[in-house]
């Protein structure tokens, strides 16, 4: 890693004179934010993204952008993928193990956010059920098309501080179900499912990382109330001043999107590997987070025998092995 990235740097300022003209991407989550501009940037640098989006005619909408700058061989093709659906997340693996054309990178980047409660098409918390294991399946089942060297980057969130996963009651059927616990499972889930992903990889020369984006305004924050967005950020800014510290600032989509791109290919493979990334760096493991926006990785969420734990459990929920 030659240049120094951080909080404010975009896409396009990580990608600099990068060149990624072959290169093949599978990109989750392309109709909205970060997984547009994701897709944006790396195929104006010349790859080749697969974009995976529920509803195809949004996506085809919002990607208008990323074909109009694809350039040096760069372009986009679009899949249907239904996290919420383990039919449908198998119909797309099926779809593109039939292709058979590797991948150099995986970019799960697709979610929800703070649901109502309720449940996928498979009875699954929807929240658990759509980040962690509608990826889970996906991942897995097209594992040998990420070719020797490649990687799988999991957009997660420092939203996995609210809490760790709860292996004996993930769908909330004999605890109180609050949205931002569920949220912050989710991400734990897929900061664990790297680190287990990237053991169970590396020795083929492939790695996995996870990665918080930062505090965006994008589609993910639809199912919050009116005014609790406001209210969060105020609390927020009110800690943040009582500790003598600037006010909180959202970071543009650009610069939200920088981390998954940096990650992918700009970061050493053994810098990130079974790491947690923020602001285009790898973050510390602390207890002691202070503040709310202050970086930093929770430990339960790189715990190797914890990752293996819901590597197992997660198998037994979706009734496939591995």
């Amino acid at each position: 890693m030659t240049a120094s990235f951080g909080a404010t740097s975009t896409t396009d300022d990580v990608l600099q004179g990068i060149d990624l003209k072959g290169k093949r991407v599978l990109v989750t989550g392309v109709s909205a934010g970060l997984g547009v501009e994701t897709a944006r940037a790396l195929a104006a640098h010349g790859a080749q993204v697969v974009g995976a989006a529920r509803d195809l005619a949004k996506a085809e909408r919002a990607t208008a952008e990323v074909r109009e700058q694809a350039a040096n061989g760069g372009g986009l093709s679009l899949v249907e993928l239904d996290l919420a659906s383990l039919k449908s997340v198998r119909a797309c693996a099926d779809a593109l193990l039939a292709d058979g054309r590797p991948f150099d990178v995986v970019i799960a980047n697709a979610g929800v956010m703070r649901t109502p409660f309720g449940h996928t098409a498979d009875g699954f918390e929807t929240q658990f059920g759509t980040n962690h294991l509608g990826h889970f399946v996906l991942v897995n089942r097209i594992a040998s098309l990420i070719a020797p060297g490649g990687r799988l980057v999991n957009v997660a969130s420092s939203g996995h501080r609210y809490s760790d996963v709860d292996l004996d009651d993930p769908g909330f059927e004999h605890t109180p179900y609050d949205p931002m616990v569920a949220y912050g499972r989710s991400k734990t889930a897929n900061i664990l499912f790297a680190v287990e992903f990237d053991r169970r990889h590396r020795e083929h020369g492939v790695r996995a990382t996870a990665l918080h984006p930062g505090g965006i305004q994008t589609e993910l924050g639809r199912h919050m109330q009116p005014g609790e967005l406001e209210a969060m950020v105020a609390h927020i800014n009110d800690q943040l001043a009582a500790s003598g510290q600037p006010p909180f600032q959202f970071k543009t989509i650009p610069q939200g999107a920088a981390t998954s791109v940096w990650a992918g290919f700009v970061a050493s493979a053994d810098a990130v590997g079974g790491r947690y990334c923020e602001n285009c760096q790898v973050s510390q493991v602390t207890e002691a987070l202070i503040g709310p926006t202050s970086p930093g990785v929770r430990p339960y969420a790189l715990d190797g025998e914890h990752a293996k734990a819901l590597w197992a459990k997660s198998e037994a929920m979706v009734g496939e092995t591995f």
